[in-house]
């Protein structure tokens, strides 16, 4: 890096800038790589690194995870060996997420559920437990139910708004406390301050070694929308490959935690080997994070005036978004969901259910609903993923979280009917033109 562009970057005060600014230009001069001629960070294509001599190369696996306090000898800019380890791309995209997130240190992943497995895989061992919310995205509840238990890891299913019973659910085995908020796909939240209220009461009589930590899945939410950081949860999990990339190109998972997981993190990613590519880091770095205020910023006026149609719709009998008045948990929407600037953030998705005599009627009238947009929609597209720029749409049941099965699916929170809705940049009154449509053919 040359000595004009270093001493510039040392010479900003990046904190005086907005959060929106420093997701553009997150650490413009970085030692994790020398571009210091190139407005936008190039792509990395190289999987292997040259090593000048077998003194740097031992040096580089020395210092490899091993960011201790008192490791004096690391190098001033990393020494790249094999991309499993690290690489330019997914270095600066984490340094960006950590910003983003006002979090201490962040490792990417793959996909969002390697970042899930992750979590799960530095934290738990044979013979602890996780109490898990309810309702979980249908794959990470397929993972705790069909997975952890394998390896002698207890999960145990609780409601995480019934305070009382997850204080009692927890047991002298417990390590994680794990949840979304918003939940998908039902957009209930969780009062994270409460939980990590309950951690804490909890860890004020266990020894370092036994403490309870806190995990939340903030996809549906992004930074933009909440950062649990500020409220004082451990860990948080995000799928790149969703609002935070938000074009529907590239797959990839973060967990973004207290500085002492950095190097259990990279360890995990090296050994098990869901790596992010650096292909697909690049993405995120260069247009899907900086572009994420402007996109979500439109996205909720857009998600605003929707939720208000469907609600006033005879047709529909519930609609879950919290950005609306008759939300049945606004006053927790909006003390947890702000964005930078402390607004009010309800996010893109929403959830809502036609009206029918019997759950069945519902089911039907849901299908109808979603195949004729599959078919005749020119704003929405049936398809599976969440906070793209294009409106997708969705029926859980019987996708997402079809590995539930159906009569724990009621039993969670997910009706047959139900139907999940993400609010892409196209117009709100064409949205609602083909929802109007739609709704006639119901």
């Amino acid at each position: 890096m040359n000595k004009k562009a270093s001493a510039k970057g040392k010479r900003v005060n990046k904190s005086a800038y907005a959060p929106e600014t420093r997701l553009i230009w997150g650490k413009s001069f970085t030692p994790k790589w020398d571009y210091s001629h190139h407005v936008v960070p190039p792509i990395s294509s190289s999987s292997t690194f040259r090593l000048s001599t077998t003194k740097r190369g031992a040096k580089g696996f020395i210092e490899f995870a091993h960011h201790a306090d008192d490791f004096t000898v690391q190098s001033k800019a990393p020494i790249y060996i094999y991309d499993r380890l690290g690489e330019p791309n997914k270095d600066m995209l984490e340094e960006n997420l950590t910003t983003a997130e006002h979090g201490e240190c962040a490792v990417t992943f793959a996909t969002g559920m390697a970042a899930v497995s992750a979590v799960c895989g530095i934290l738990l061992g044979s013979g602890s437990e996780i109490i898990a919310h309810k309702m979980l995205y249908g794959c990470t509840y397929s993972l705790f139910k069909n997975w952890l238990p394998r390896y002698h890891i207890k999960v145990t299913w609780v409601d995480f708004n019934d305070h009382k019973a997850l204080n009692k659910a927890i047991s002298p085995q417990t390590r994680l406390l794990y949840f979304e908020t918003p939940v998908n796909p039902t957009m209930e939240l969780i009062d994270i301050r409460k939980v990590v209220e309950i951690a804490k009461r909890q860890n004020s009589h266990r020894s370092k070694a036994h403490q309870i930590l806190t995990a939340v899945d903030n996809t549906f939410a992004t930074p933009f929308c909440q950062r649990p950081f500020e409220q004082g949860i451990d860990f948080v999990i995000e799928s790149l490959t969703k609002g935070l990339l938000g074009f529907g190109t590239d797959m990839g998972g973060a967990v973004i935690g207290p500085s002492w997981s950095y190097d259990r993190l990279l360890l995990y990613r090296k050994d098990f080997g869901g790596v992010l590519g650096a292909k697909s880091a690049w993405p995120i770095l260069v247009y899907g994070l900086p572009s994420l205020a402007v996109r979500f910023t439109q996205q909720m006026k857009t998600a605003q005036l929707v939720a208000e149609f469907l609600e006033h719709d005879k047709r529909i009998g519930l609609v879950n978004y919290p950005g609306l008045e008759s939300f049945n948990q606004r006053a927790l929407a909006q003390s947890q969901m702000q964005n930078y600037d402390g607004d009010f953030a309800p996010g893109t998705m929403m959830y809502f259910i036609p009206k029918g005599k019997t759950p069945q009627e519902r089911h039907r009238k849901a299908n109808r609903l979603v195949n004729y947009i599959a078919g005749n929609s020119y704003t929405m597209t049936l398809a599976v993923s969440l906070g793209n720029i294009r409106t997708l749409i969705e029926h859980p049941a019987s996708m997402t979280h079809s590995s539930i099965p159906p009569e724990e699916q009621l039993k969670r929170g997910i009706h047959p009917g139900g139907i999940r809705l993400s609010i892409g940049l196209e117009k709100a009154k064409d949205i609602i033109h083909d929802l109007k449509k739609a709704l006639s053919k119901m």
